[in-house]
């Protein structure tokens, strides 16, 4: 039987667990709640978060000390690449490069009539990787998403060192 997780590898654990899951959370609640609909590069950020928190959830299971440590790690490695993801998309909203993709379509075009297409896609917003729909304080949704991951990330991997 292998030992029990240090104190800083079960807090490491846990902030691997709730840091994506607050994340998408918090993305999911400004889609749903505050009509703020997600570009592509949005989506982008979304899908590392979605693998983390699955990964992070395993390590709570496993009953291998060694194993659970692996999933820790992966999953900070996983917070880590949404966090680029951000920055990368957080630049694009700055102008400070260029971006990756067009301007997202938010509208199911399946199963309509050439009419009905029509009229939903002039009816629909199009959402652009190049604007931030919302900031605070000068820091958009994929700013807060680059510092919370990359923080996230680097606290979780730092609580994983520092137990050995």
């Amino acid at each position: 039987m292998s030992r029990p997780l240090t104190p800083p590898q079960r807090r490491a654990r846990l902030i691997a667990l709730l840091l994506p899951a607050a994340l998408l959370a918090g993305a999911w609640g400004s889609q749903l709640i505050g009509h703020l609909y997600p570009c592509e590069m949005c989506h982008w950020q979304r899908w590392p978060h979605y693998a983390a928190l699955g990964i992070a959830a395993l390590a709570f299971v496993v009953p291998q000390r060694s194993v659970q440590k692996m999933l820790v790690i992966v999953a900070a490695l996983l917070i880590a690449v949404s966090g680029a993801i951000g920055v990368a998309h957080a630049g694009v909203e700055y102008h400070w490069w260029n971006g990756f993709t067009a301007c997202t379509q938010t509208v199911d075009l399946r199963g309509l009539g050439p009419e009905a297409r029509l009229d939903a896609l002039m009816k629909a917003p199009v959402v652009r990787c190049d604007v931030a729909q919302w900031t605070f304080a000068g820091i958009s949704l994929a700013g807060f998403n680059a510092i919370l991951s990359l923080g996230g990330a680097i606290t979780i991997l730092w609580l994983m060192r520092r137990a050995r």
